[in-house]
């Protein structure tokens, strides 16, 4: 999200780290992951998203999910994982997963049957651990078989229901009187690593040495520093300490790739979830989707992709309707196939006066001669939102809406947004999946509040279109392909003809890296999973490396 941004381009002479554990000519056993959360409090709850685990991604190295999903390709099948097989029934309100027989806790346990369904159960009545909000019903066992169901269908969240979900051990976890405030200082997990320390800045990492159901990973050792601030993080990559991060760098190429050029990397592939302008569609005169598809026809989203987001970050959505390519091609309805958006202020100008404005000079004014303004606001130290909102603010005049940028106080802005107290605001989408988490954050009804009313979900912008949440909803329960198709063609003809919100790019997943001492990273080559050291997917990543030059 914006929210990790401005670093300085001021970074520490280039070299090796004096404290490379990987130094002397041996090849490499120690890898370096960053993330610049400053010091953190020892909590290796698998669960809770604020924990050290979790905000450094080390929890996906002790504990594993049933199933492995790659959010560069979603709509690709998932990888079978502690579960060899899942199998749901028609309408998507419940899976079999056969659990595999050979795998142990890192205490020597067997994983068993019992382990997940006593997981499954224990998110299910402890709805402040269950952060995806996964709406498990139950969860029984037979032999090595676990059926889950679910209150509603779960086909545009499989990944959350089977994929996302870190199992623990039952022998471990029966014993825990309050799950949401279990530090779990010494996690007994799956996965082939066990905590060997932990400091507020580091996390210390050692390979199984048995038992563990797979090939063991050639990366020996785990070291997770959490820096304090993206420039520290940056600086700590640029100078070789850091070997793994997310982080946003302005600039990138002068202050990270070139410092080692044949080593640093930077991968950042689209996932479904996009970023964009959300527009008051209550707020006259842009409740009219004719003003708002003008809009879009001026943003100039490649200028907001090379100088906001540093020609990487938000990788540019081109597709008319928002969906980020290639993960989201297979999911183009056939109306929009190959239609991409393209500048155009005078075919903005010719739509605007065949509906009634007119440009006085330089000032659009609205049919009833009333001048269109417009405020844009963001977090003043969301840099990379404040550039692009000077970039649409520069757009917009080109058809003579005047636009005012308000640097907003964070707080503030959250609040506003979600009450629907903004004209228009640069924000983020929703991911899954599949395009529905886009369409619904932007158009879902059932998330319609008014003017003053938190909707923290979805739906900032007050859209209201019953179609759309007909479509909706058909698209989430439908028990067939073809429902599907039918639903999503109407979600695009709607997002395309009535602009609720104008797409400019997507979330990335990926990675800065260096392939100094390892290789086998995820990249356009090779996308077999998302980059990002704290996705669910990250011990996939961890199990391709192996030492460079071996």
């Amino acid at each position: 999200m914006a929210g990790l941004l401005a670093t300085s381009s001021a970074l520490a002479a280039c070299g090796d780290s004096p404290n490379d554990p990987n130094k002397g000519g041996q090849k490499a056993t120690v890898l370096n992951v960053g993330m610049p959360n400053g010091p953190q409090t020892e909590n290796q709850n698998p669960f809770l998203t604020t924990s050290a685990a979790a905000k450094s991604g080390y929890r996906w190295a002790l504990y594993e999910p049933l199933m492995m999903w790659n959010p560069v390709k979603p709509s690709d099948p998932m990888k079978p994982w502690l579960a060899t097989a899942a199998k749901w029934n028609t309408n998507y309100t419940s899976v079999v997963v056969t659990v595999r027989d050979n795998a142990t806790w890192s205490d020597g346990q067997k994983v068993t049957a019992d382990d997940v369904a006593f997981t499954y159960k224990l998110l299910r009545d402890n709805e402040a651990i269950n952060s995806g909000g996964v709406p498990i019903t139950d969860a029984t066992v037979s032999g090595s078989d676990v059926t889950i169901t679910f209150k509603a269908s779960q086909y545009v969240s499989q990944q959350k229901a089977i994929a996302q979900i870190p199992i623990v051990p039952k022998h471990v976890w029966e014993k825990v009187s309050d799950p949401k405030g279990e530090l779990n200082k010494q996690p007994v997990g799956s996965g082939p690593y066990t905590l060997k320390s932990f400091t507020p800045q580091t996390a210390t990492l050692s390979v199984r040495d048995k038992g563990y159901w797979q090939t063991l990973p050639q990366v020996k050792e785990l070291r997770y520093t959490s820096y304090n601030d993206n420039n520290a993080q940056t600086t700590a990559l640029a100078n070789g300490e850091s070997e793994w991060s997310f982080v946003f760098i302005p600039n990138v190429k002068t202050v990270f790739i070139d410092k080692d050029a044949a080593n640093h990397k930077i991968w950042a592939p689209p996932v479904l979830g996009i970023h964009g302008l959300y527009i008051n569609t209550t707020k006259a005169p842009f409740n009219d989707p004719k003003l708002r598809v003008a809009m879009g026809m001026v943003i100039n989203r490649d200028d907001i992709f090379n100088t906001a987001e540093a020609g990487y970050f938000h990788p540019l959505v081109k597709s008319v309707t928002g969906l980020p390519s290639p993960a989201g091609d297979v999911f183009v309805s056939d109306e929009y196939k190959g239609k991409d958006y393209k500048v155009d202020v005078e075919g903005a100008k010719t739509l605007l006066t065949g509906a009634g404005y007119k440009l006085d000079g330089t000032t659009l004014k609205d049919p009833s001669g009333k001048p269109v303004t417009i405020t844009l606001t963001d977090p003043a130290g969301w840099s990379d939102y404040q550039t692009s909102l000077e970039i649409v603010k520069s757009n917009l005049a080109q058809i003579g809406i005047a636009a005012t940028v308000d640097k907003a106080n964070q707080d503030a802005w959250f609040k506003n947004v979600e009450a629907g107290e903004f004209d228009a605001t640069f924000r983020w989408t929703d991911g899954g999946s599949t395009p529905y988490d886009i369409y619904r954050t932007i158009m879902d009804g059932d998330q319609l509040k008014p003017i003053g009313t938190a909707s923290p979900a979805a739906n900032f912008g007050r859209f209201d279109n019953k179609d759309a949440t007909a479509a909706l909803r058909a698209y989430q329960n439908a028990t067939d392909d073809a429902t599907r198709k039918t639903a999503l063609a109407t979600l695009q003809k709607i997002f395309v003809e009535q602009a609720p919100m104008i797409p400019v790019g997507a979330d990335n997943i990926g990675a800065a890296y260096s392939a100094k001492q390892w290789t086998g990273w995820p990249d356009d080559a090779n996308p077999y999973g998302a980059a990002q050291p704290t996705q669910a997917n990250a011990l996939d990543v961890i199990l391709h490396l192996k030492p460079a030059g071996s």
